[in-house]
Protein backbone atom coordinates (compact mmCIF):
# COMPACT_ATOMS: atom_id res chain seq x y z
CA UNK A 1 0.00 0.00 0.00
CA UNK A 2 1.07 3.61 -0.52
CA UNK A 3 0.82 6.34 2.12
CA UNK A 4 -2.76 6.61 3.40
CA UNK A 5 -3.94 9.66 5.34
CA UNK A 6 -7.12 8.83 7.30
CA UNK A 7 -9.72 11.56 7.05
CA UNK A 8 -10.15 13.40 10.35
CA UNK A 9 -7.40 11.41 12.09
CA UNK A 10 -7.11 12.03 15.84
CA UNK A 11 -4.33 10.89 18.15
CA UNK A 12 -6.47 9.40 20.93
CA UNK A 13 -3.60 9.48 23.41
CA UNK A 14 -2.95 13.18 22.94
CA UNK A 15 0.61 13.81 24.09
CA UNK A 16 3.81 12.05 23.05
CA UNK A 17 4.32 11.20 26.72
CA UNK A 18 1.04 9.29 26.88
CA UNK A 19 1.94 7.45 23.68
CA UNK A 20 5.29 6.35 25.12
CA UNK A 21 3.61 5.17 28.33
CA UNK A 22 1.03 3.23 26.33
CA UNK A 23 3.70 1.60 24.14
CA UNK A 24 5.51 0.40 27.25
CA UNK A 25 2.26 -0.94 28.70
CA UNK A 26 1.40 -2.87 25.53
CA UNK A 27 4.84 -4.41 25.22
CA UNK A 28 5.04 -5.43 28.87
CA UNK A 29 1.51 -6.82 29.03
CA UNK A 30 1.57 -8.68 25.74
CA UNK A 31 4.86 -10.50 26.21
CA UNK A 32 3.74 -11.60 29.68
CA UNK A 33 0.42 -12.82 28.25
CA UNK A 34 2.11 -14.58 25.34
CA UNK A 35 4.68 -16.39 27.48
CA UNK A 36 1.91 -17.56 29.83
CA UNK A 37 -0.33 -18.79 26.98
CA UNK A 38 2.43 -20.76 25.21
CA UNK A 39 4.82 -21.65 28.09
CA UNK A 40 7.72 -19.64 26.68
CA UNK A 41 11.02 -18.63 28.28
CA UNK A 42 12.59 -15.32 27.26
CA UNK A 43 16.07 -15.62 25.71
CA UNK A 44 18.55 -13.16 24.21
CA UNK A 45 18.87 -13.20 20.43
CA UNK A 46 21.55 -12.10 17.95
CA UNK A 47 21.31 -9.06 15.67
CA UNK A 48 23.79 -10.58 13.22
CA UNK A 49 24.51 -14.09 11.96
CA UNK A 50 27.29 -15.52 9.73
CA UNK A 51 26.61 -15.30 6.00
CA UNK A 52 26.42 -18.50 3.96
CA UNK A 53 25.10 -20.76 6.71
CA UNK A 54 21.39 -20.66 5.85
CA UNK A 55 20.57 -19.39 9.34
CA UNK A 56 19.14 -16.05 8.20
CA UNK A 57 15.55 -15.88 6.99
CA UNK A 58 15.28 -15.44 3.20
CA UNK A 59 11.73 -14.00 3.50
CA UNK A 60 10.53 -14.05 -0.13
CA UNK A 61 14.01 -14.86 -1.43
CA UNK A 62 14.64 -11.48 -3.07
CA UNK A 63 15.26 -9.13 -0.13
CA UNK A 64 18.90 -8.11 0.38
CA UNK A 65 20.31 -8.47 3.89
CA UNK A 66 22.59 -5.81 5.35
CA UNK A 67 25.99 -7.50 4.97
CA UNK A 68 29.44 -6.48 6.23
CA UNK A 69 32.92 -7.97 6.91
CA UNK A 70 33.99 -8.73 10.49
CA UNK A 71 37.58 -7.61 11.06
CA UNK A 72 38.38 -10.03 13.91
CA UNK A 73 37.15 -12.98 11.84
CA UNK A 74 39.46 -12.27 8.93
CA UNK A 75 36.79 -10.15 7.22
CA UNK A 76 34.39 -13.10 7.10
CA UNK A 77 30.96 -11.80 6.05
CA UNK A 78 28.10 -11.43 8.51
CA UNK A 79 24.60 -10.08 8.00
CA UNK A 80 21.87 -8.40 10.01
CA UNK A 81 18.99 -10.80 10.58
CA UNK A 82 15.73 -10.55 8.63
CA UNK A 83 14.09 -12.68 11.30
CA UNK A 84 15.08 -15.53 13.62
CA UNK A 85 12.95 -18.31 12.16
CA UNK A 86 15.86 -20.73 11.83
CA UNK A 87 18.08 -19.49 14.66
CA UNK A 88 15.35 -20.29 17.20
CA UNK A 89 15.29 -23.96 16.19
CA UNK A 90 19.04 -24.18 16.59
CA UNK A 91 18.71 -22.53 20.01
CA UNK A 92 16.02 -24.97 21.13
CA UNK A 93 18.23 -27.90 20.13
CA UNK A 94 21.18 -26.38 22.00
CA UNK A 95 19.04 -25.88 25.13
CA UNK A 96 17.48 -29.35 24.96
CA UNK A 97 13.95 -27.96 25.35
CA UNK A 98 11.27 -30.65 25.56
CA UNK A 99 7.86 -30.71 23.75
CA UNK A 100 5.29 -28.34 25.20
CA UNK A 101 7.76 -25.61 26.06
CA UNK A 102 9.54 -22.95 24.04
CA UNK A 103 11.31 -19.60 23.87
CA UNK A 104 10.62 -16.04 22.80
CA UNK A 105 12.89 -13.08 22.19
CA UNK A 106 13.00 -9.46 21.11
CA UNK A 107 14.06 -9.56 17.48
CA UNK A 108 15.44 -6.39 15.89
CA UNK A 109 16.05 -6.52 12.15
CA UNK A 110 16.86 -4.29 9.19
CA UNK A 111 15.09 -4.79 5.88
CA UNK A 112 16.38 -2.10 3.52
CA UNK A 113 14.28 -3.32 0.58
CA UNK A 114 10.94 -2.59 2.27
CA UNK A 115 8.61 -0.19 0.45
CA UNK A 116 7.96 2.44 3.11
CA UNK A 117 4.32 3.28 3.85
CA UNK A 118 1.95 3.38 6.84
CA UNK A 119 2.85 -0.09 8.05
CA UNK A 120 6.30 -0.83 6.61
CA UNK A 121 9.65 0.40 7.94
CA UNK A 122 13.24 -0.62 7.29
CA UNK A 123 13.42 -1.32 11.04
CA UNK A 124 11.51 -4.41 12.13
CA UNK A 125 10.86 -5.34 15.76
CA UNK A 126 9.13 -8.59 16.62
CA UNK A 127 8.49 -10.99 19.40
CA UNK A 128 10.02 -14.02 17.73
CA UNK A 129 8.83 -17.21 19.41
CA UNK A 130 9.31 -20.96 18.91
CA UNK A 131 7.86 -23.97 20.73
CA UNK A 132 8.91 -27.63 20.60
CA UNK A 133 6.17 -30.03 19.49
CA UNK A 134 5.77 -33.74 18.74
CA UNK A 135 5.15 -35.40 15.38
CA UNK A 136 1.52 -35.91 16.47
CA UNK A 137 1.13 -32.13 16.79
CA UNK A 138 1.85 -31.48 13.13
CA UNK A 139 -1.76 -30.95 12.09
CA UNK A 140 -4.27 -28.16 11.49
CA UNK A 141 -6.15 -28.70 14.76
CA UNK A 142 -2.97 -28.05 16.76
CA UNK A 143 -2.15 -25.00 14.64
CA UNK A 144 -5.62 -23.57 15.33
CA UNK A 145 -5.16 -24.13 19.06
CA UNK A 146 -1.89 -22.17 19.07
CA UNK A 147 -3.41 -19.33 17.03
CA UNK A 148 -6.36 -19.14 19.42
CA UNK A 149 -4.01 -18.79 22.39
CA UNK A 150 -2.06 -16.01 20.69
CA UNK A 151 -5.30 -14.22 19.85
CA UNK A 152 -6.37 -14.55 23.47
CA UNK A 153 -3.11 -12.87 24.53
CA UNK A 154 -3.89 -9.98 22.16
CA UNK A 155 -7.44 -9.62 23.51
CA UNK A 156 -6.32 -9.68 27.14
CA UNK A 157 -3.80 -6.96 26.33
CA UNK A 158 -6.47 -4.85 24.63
CA UNK A 159 -8.79 -5.17 27.64
CA UNK A 160 -6.06 -4.30 30.15
CA UNK A 161 -5.06 -1.32 28.02
CA UNK A 162 -8.64 -0.03 28.21
CA UNK A 163 -8.41 0.04 32.01
CA UNK A 164 -5.28 2.19 31.82
CA UNK A 165 -6.35 4.32 28.84
CA UNK A 166 -10.17 4.37 28.72
CA UNK A 167 -10.23 6.48 25.55
CA UNK A 168 -9.08 3.37 23.64
CA UNK A 169 -12.12 1.11 23.64
CA UNK A 170 -11.80 -2.62 22.83
CA UNK A 171 -12.91 -3.55 19.32
CA UNK A 172 -11.70 -7.13 18.81
CA UNK A 173 -14.35 -9.87 18.43
CA UNK A 174 -14.62 -12.75 20.86
CA UNK A 175 -13.16 -15.32 18.46
CA UNK A 176 -10.76 -15.36 15.54
CA UNK A 177 -12.09 -16.69 12.21
CA UNK A 178 -10.15 -19.40 10.34
CA UNK A 179 -10.08 -19.76 6.56
CA UNK A 180 -7.61 -21.30 4.10
CA UNK A 181 -6.08 -19.29 1.28
CA UNK A 182 -7.74 -21.69 -1.17
CA UNK A 183 -11.17 -21.13 0.42
CA UNK A 184 -10.51 -17.40 0.27
CA UNK A 185 -9.76 -17.65 -3.45
CA UNK A 186 -13.02 -19.53 -4.08
CA UNK A 187 -15.02 -17.01 -2.04
CA UNK A 188 -13.62 -13.97 -3.86
CA UNK A 189 -12.50 -15.28 -7.28
CA UNK A 190 -12.37 -11.86 -8.97
CA UNK A 191 -10.04 -10.26 -6.44
CA UNK A 192 -6.30 -10.31 -5.91
CA UNK A 193 -4.87 -11.66 -2.65
CA UNK A 194 -4.76 -8.32 -0.82
CA UNK A 195 -8.32 -7.47 -1.80
CA UNK A 196 -9.44 -10.90 -0.57
CA UNK A 197 -7.72 -10.26 2.76
CA UNK A 198 -9.43 -6.87 3.06
CA UNK A 199 -12.84 -8.39 2.33
CA UNK A 200 -12.57 -11.23 4.85
CA UNK A 201 -10.99 -9.06 7.56
CA UNK A 202 -13.68 -6.39 7.19
CA UNK A 203 -16.36 -9.06 7.60
CA UNK A 204 -14.89 -10.96 10.56
CA UNK A 205 -12.53 -8.35 12.14
CA UNK A 206 -10.00 -11.02 13.22
CA UNK A 207 -8.90 -13.73 10.77
CA UNK A 208 -6.25 -16.41 10.41
CA UNK A 209 -5.55 -17.16 6.74
CA UNK A 210 -4.04 -20.65 6.49
CA UNK A 211 -1.83 -22.26 3.86
CA UNK A 212 0.50 -19.56 2.50
CA UNK A 213 3.42 -20.17 0.15
CA UNK A 214 2.24 -23.06 -2.02
CA UNK A 215 0.37 -22.84 -5.31
CA UNK A 216 -3.40 -22.34 -5.27
CA UNK A 217 -5.82 -23.96 -7.71
CA UNK A 218 -5.44 -21.08 -10.18
CA UNK A 219 -1.65 -21.45 -10.20
CA UNK A 220 -0.99 -18.34 -8.10
CA UNK A 221 0.32 -18.15 -4.54
CA UNK A 222 -1.45 -16.16 -1.86
CA UNK A 223 1.82 -14.60 -0.68
CA UNK A 224 5.50 -15.47 -0.86
CA UNK A 225 7.15 -17.59 1.82
CA UNK A 226 10.66 -19.00 2.15
CA UNK A 227 10.82 -22.74 1.56
CA UNK A 228 12.79 -23.61 4.67
CA UNK A 229 10.93 -22.48 7.77
CA UNK A 230 7.11 -22.84 7.61
CA UNK A 231 5.37 -25.91 6.23
CA UNK A 232 3.22 -24.19 3.59
CA UNK A 233 0.26 -26.46 4.36
CA UNK A 234 0.37 -25.70 8.11
CA UNK A 235 1.06 -21.97 8.38
CA UNK A 236 -0.73 -18.64 8.07
CA UNK A 237 -1.13 -14.98 8.97
CA UNK A 238 -3.14 -13.31 11.74
CA UNK A 239 -5.06 -10.40 10.21
CA UNK A 240 -7.03 -7.80 12.14
CA UNK A 241 -9.39 -5.24 10.61
CA UNK A 242 -7.79 -1.84 11.16
CA UNK A 243 -10.51 0.82 11.50
CA UNK A 244 -8.00 3.68 11.19
CA UNK A 245 -6.48 2.45 7.93
CA UNK A 246 -9.68 0.75 6.74
CA UNK A 247 -7.78 -2.35 5.70
CA UNK A 248 -6.63 -5.81 6.77
CA UNK A 249 -3.67 -5.50 9.10
CA UNK A 250 -1.17 -8.33 9.53
CA UNK A 251 0.22 -8.63 13.06
CA UNK A 252 1.75 -12.09 12.85
CA UNK A 253 3.11 -14.65 10.40
CA UNK A 254 3.54 -18.11 11.88
CA UNK A 255 3.23 -21.82 11.37
CA UNK A 256 4.25 -25.36 12.09
CA UNK A 257 7.81 -25.58 10.82
CA UNK A 258 9.15 -27.85 8.10
CA UNK A 259 10.18 -31.38 8.89
CA UNK A 260 12.69 -33.22 6.69
CA UNK A 261 10.08 -34.32 4.14
CA UNK A 262 8.38 -30.94 3.71
CA UNK A 263 11.75 -29.16 3.61
CA UNK A 264 12.94 -31.30 0.69
CA UNK A 265 9.61 -30.91 -1.13
CA UNK A 266 9.46 -27.13 -0.75
CA UNK A 267 13.11 -26.62 -1.68
CA UNK A 268 12.51 -28.63 -4.87
CA UNK A 269 9.42 -26.58 -5.67
CA UNK A 270 11.44 -23.37 -5.40
CA UNK A 271 14.48 -24.76 -7.21
CA UNK A 272 16.61 -24.41 -4.09
CA UNK A 273 17.66 -27.99 -3.36
CA UNK A 274 21.27 -26.76 -3.20
CA UNK A 275 20.45 -25.38 0.26
CA UNK A 276 20.28 -28.90 1.66
CA UNK A 277 24.05 -28.76 2.27
CA UNK A 278 23.93 -25.57 4.39
CA UNK A 279 24.42 -25.73 8.16
CA UNK A 280 20.79 -25.29 9.24
CA UNK A 281 19.31 -27.46 6.51
CA UNK A 282 21.76 -30.35 6.83
CA UNK A 283 21.19 -30.50 10.58
CA UNK A 284 17.42 -30.55 10.10
CA UNK A 285 17.64 -33.28 7.45
CA UNK A 286 19.90 -35.30 9.77
CA UNK A 287 17.24 -35.21 12.52
CA UNK A 288 19.34 -33.02 14.80
CA UNK A 289 16.72 -30.27 15.28
CA UNK A 290 13.40 -30.53 17.15
CA UNK A 291 10.01 -30.31 15.50
CA UNK A 292 8.57 -26.88 16.26
CA UNK A 293 5.83 -24.34 15.75
CA UNK A 294 6.75 -20.68 15.75
CA UNK A 295 6.39 -17.23 14.32
CA UNK A 296 6.91 -13.54 14.66
CA UNK A 297 4.52 -10.98 16.15
CA UNK A 298 5.21 -7.39 15.19
CA UNK A 299 5.85 -5.21 18.24
CA UNK A 300 5.38 -1.86 16.51
CA UNK A 301 2.55 -3.34 14.44
CA UNK A 302 0.64 -4.55 17.51
CA UNK A 303 1.19 -1.24 19.32
CA UNK A 304 0.05 0.63 16.23
CA UNK A 305 -3.18 -1.37 16.08
CA UNK A 306 -4.02 -1.30 19.78
CA UNK A 307 -3.22 2.41 20.15
CA UNK A 308 -5.20 3.29 16.97
CA UNK A 309 -2.24 4.93 15.27
CA UNK A 310 -2.22 5.79 11.55
CA UNK A 311 1.51 5.24 10.87
CA UNK A 312 4.10 2.89 12.28
CA UNK A 313 6.41 5.90 12.61
CA UNK A 314 4.22 7.10 15.49
CA UNK A 315 5.43 4.02 17.40
CA UNK A 316 9.06 3.56 16.37
CA UNK A 317 11.97 5.74 15.34
CA UNK A 318 13.17 5.07 11.80
CA UNK A 319 14.00 6.76 8.48
CA UNK A 320 11.24 8.20 6.30
CA UNK A 321 11.11 10.15 3.02
CA UNK A 322 10.85 13.91 3.57
CA UNK A 323 7.60 14.19 1.60
CA UNK A 324 6.05 11.46 3.78
CA UNK A 325 7.09 13.28 6.96
CA UNK A 326 5.60 16.51 5.61
CA UNK A 327 2.29 14.98 4.46
CA UNK A 328 1.86 13.16 7.76
CA UNK A 329 2.64 16.27 9.82
CA UNK A 330 -0.03 18.22 7.91
CA UNK A 331 -2.54 15.58 9.00
CA UNK A 332 -1.47 15.56 12.66
CA UNK A 333 0.58 12.36 12.26
CA UNK A 334 3.98 13.00 13.84
CA UNK A 335 6.67 10.53 12.77
CA UNK A 336 9.51 9.76 15.18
Amino acid sequence: MSLFIPEGYTNLLGSAENTEKAIKSVKTMFQDNLSAQLALLRVTAPMVVPSGTGINDDLNGVERPVRFPVKSLGDAPAEVVHSLAKWKRLKLAEMGVTPGRGIYTDMNALRPDEDLDNIHSIYVDQWDWEKVITAADRNEAFLRKIVTRIYEAIKVTENKLFVEFPQIEPILPENIYFISSEELLRRYPGMDAKARENAIAKEHKAVFVMGIGGKLSDGSIHDGRAADYDDWSLNGDILLWNPVLQSAFEVSSMGIRVDAESLRRQLREKGESWKESLLFHSRLLAGQLPLTVGGGIGQSRLCMFLLRKAHIGEIQSSIWPEDMISKCKSAGIILA
